[in-house]
Parts: C-alpha cells; sequence; structure tokens
C-alpha cells in the first residue's frame, strides 16, 4: 500500500517505507483480516522527515482488542525487518472513541492514512480538546524542566521535552489559526517568535546540534511558565 500524497527520500542508509509498509500491510491481512479498522503511520516517516535512526511509528486499529491480540501482534512485528525500530499505537476502535480528547488531537492531524479514516474522531477534538491540549503539554514540560535541571541534568531528557514542546507548537498555532502545521521547519516560519525559538532550538537538537544545556532549560522553562500563566 503506497502512501498516497507522501514523498519519501531513498538513500543507501535510509529504509524503503513504502515497501515496508507494503510487507506490513500483507502480514497484518494474512493476522487480523476483516477485524482491521484503521492503519495509519505517523512521526518522521508520516510526515516526510525521516533520518537513518527513525522509528517506524505505526497505528493499528481493529474492531477491538484483548490480550492475545497483543501478543499476536507482537509475534507479527518479531518477523519483519527493522523490528527494533517499529512502534506507535495499537488498540480497539470503541476505547479511542471513548480516550481523552486532548489526546486525540495530535493523534488525528498527526496520523498519515493508510487504511481507513479516523474521521469519526473529529466531532471530539473541539476547542476545549485543544485547549487542554496546550494546557496539559505544558505543565508536563514546566514539571520536566524543573525535574530535570535539579536531579537528572541529562541532554537527552531536555532533547526529549523540545520535541514534546514542538507538538505544543503545533496546537498553539491551532489554536491562533485553525491550520494544523505537520512540518516542523514550515511551522518555524509561521509561528510567533516565542515558539520560533523553541522549534528552532528542537530542530537543532534533532539535528544532532550541541545542547546548551544551562540556557536551553531556561528558556524552555520559562516559556511554559508564560503559557501556563495564559
Amino acid at each position: 500500500m503506497i502512501l498516497s500524497g507522501t514523498t519519501y527520500k531513498s538513500t543507501l542508509n535510509m529504509i524503503d517505507i513504502n515497501k515496508w509498509i507494503n510487507n506490513f500491510s500483507e502480514a497484518l491481512q494474512k493476522t487480523f483480516g476483516t477485524r482491521i479498522w484503521f492503519v495509519g503511520l505517523q512521526g518522521s516517516y508520516g510526515r516526510g522527515e525521516a533520518t537513518e535512526t527513525s522509528d517506524i511509528d505505526l497505528v493499528v486499529i481493529l474492531d477491538e482488542i484483548f490480550p492475545e491480540d497483543i501478543r499476536t501482534y507482537g509475534k507479527m512485528l518479531d518477523g519483519l525487518p527493522n523490528r527494533e525500530l517499529v512502534c506507535g499505537f495499537f488498540s480497539g476502535r470503541n476505547e479511542l472513541n471513548n480516550w481523552e480528547a486532548s489526546d486525540l488531537f495530535q493523534f488525528f492531524y498527526d496520523t498519515t492514512p493508510i487504511v481507513g479514516s479516523l474521521d469519526e474522531l473529529l466531532k471530539y477534538i473541539d476547542g476545549s480538546a485543544v485547549d487542554r491540549a496546550v494546557r496539559i503539554g505544558v505543565c508536563n514540560i514546566y514539571h520536566g524542566c524543573v525535574h530535570n535541571m535539579l536531579y537528572e541534568k541529562s541532554e537527552d531528557i531536555l532533547r526529549g521535552l523540545y520535541k514534546s514542546a514542538s507538538f505544543v507548537v503545533q496546537a498553539v498555532y491551532f489554536r491562533q489559526t485553525g491550520k494544523y502545521v505537520k512540518l516542523q521547519k514550515e511551522l518555524f516560519n509561521l509561528a510567533d517568535m516565542d515558539e520560533q525559538t523553541i522549534i528552532g532550538t528542537f530542530l537543532h537538537l534533532k539535528s544532532g546540534g550541541k545542547a546548551d544545556f544551562d540556557k536551553m532549560s531556561d528558556t524552555l522553562f520559562l516559556w511554559a511558565k508564560k503559557l501556563i500563566r495564559q
């Protein structure tokens, strides 16, 4: 199944994601058949921003799932190449329709459909859900910054916090404009100055740039503090 509307660069070290998805889809169909309600791709591959180390972030929704289905899906994945890169979301349809709406915002807009549609989730994603996505996101970042500055002092945690912040910026921009911007480089050019700083730092760290722990921690903490107080 080719991902329509999405172009991927091919290098010697990159996974041919369309070929990989075809193999995955065939295995999934053999495993679960008509129980499959939706299949999608998230993350860097879903956005067309993947690098050699990017995860293959899959979304699989069945009619419903039981513990044995989880084990069966895991065994299926074990038989595929690049198993160490595979991650994602596996759920039943009814559970997803009763999920926390603020989580569904990012989930819906960041997922590239392969099989089926997530459109029935749109009725849950109102202005209140987007507001909660922003508030919960920045509260978690605020706490994460404080904890990391006091205890862990980890550059890896800092990188993860900036990744989380990039998702919050997407929600902030959506709240302002009604437009969801998938590509972080595009979002950088559209966002307000404070959010540009967050996205710029995230892109710098994502590309392997050096982390200035104190300066970057201060910037992220103060940004989260400002949004919480708003």
